[in-house]
């Protein structure tokens, strides 16, 4: 069934109503939160950097040396 003028200024009324009490919905204010990651990508970079460079030395060290 749909809504007619007077039950849409009704529900209108109603919604500004309520939002008073209980504040604006979380979906409606807060803008794209976007979290940032707790390390720069720098540091992920060195220490990627130092486990494949230690991993590739343990194998070279199995193949060559003793």
């Amino acid at each position: 069934m749909a809504q007619t003028p007077t039950q849409r200024l009704a529900n209108q009324k109603y919604a500004k109503r309520e939002e008073k009490k209980h504040g604006k919905p979380e979906s409606l204010t807060a803008k794209k939160n976007v979290e940032k990651p707790t390390i720069s990508k720098g540091w992920i970079y060195v220490f990627a950097f130092l486990i494949a460079g230690g991993l590739i030395l343990e194998i070279l060290n199995l193949i060559f040396g003793r």
